[in-house]
């Protein structure tokens, strides 16, 4: 069984930085996309960043330039830099993965098959 944790969040003041992590364990797709996603209240979930086995790269316009996402193999970990965050960053951030495809196919979040339990980032002002 898949499963993933988060660890890294926390509370930062506003332009602060934050890195999360995500450790996956029970993977064995040699193609999937990994990602971030993040649900404030009473919002719905979005997706902020996501990569994929092809080298390919994806971010919401609202964390562009800010965040990165990267992962390491050896490590099977996700990470996502957070950089000059903002209080509308504050939100329960999910890591998720979608065995067997690519960002070109352009999955819907339906699509990725597995969760971690959230981690909360608040940022505040």
């Amino acid at each position: 069984e898949v499963q993933l944790v988060e660890s890294g969040g926390g509370s930062v003041q506003s332009g602060g930085s934050l890195r999360l992590s995500c450790v996956v364990s029970g993977n064995a797709y040699k193609q999937y996309i990994m990602g971030w996603f993040r649900r404030a209240p009473g919002k719905d979930r979005e997706e902020v960043a996501l990569l994929d086995t092809h080298g390919g790269l994806k971010y919401a316009d609202s964390v562009k330039a800010r965040f990165t996402i990267s992962e390491d193999n050896a490590k099977n970990t996700l990470y996502l830099q957070m950089n000059s965050l903002k209080s509308e960053d504050t939100a329960m951030y999910y890591c998720a993965i979608a065995q067997g495809w690519l960002l070109r196919e352009m999955p819907t979040q339906a699509r990725f098959d597995y969760w971690g339990q959230g981690i909360q980032v608040t940022v505040s002002s």
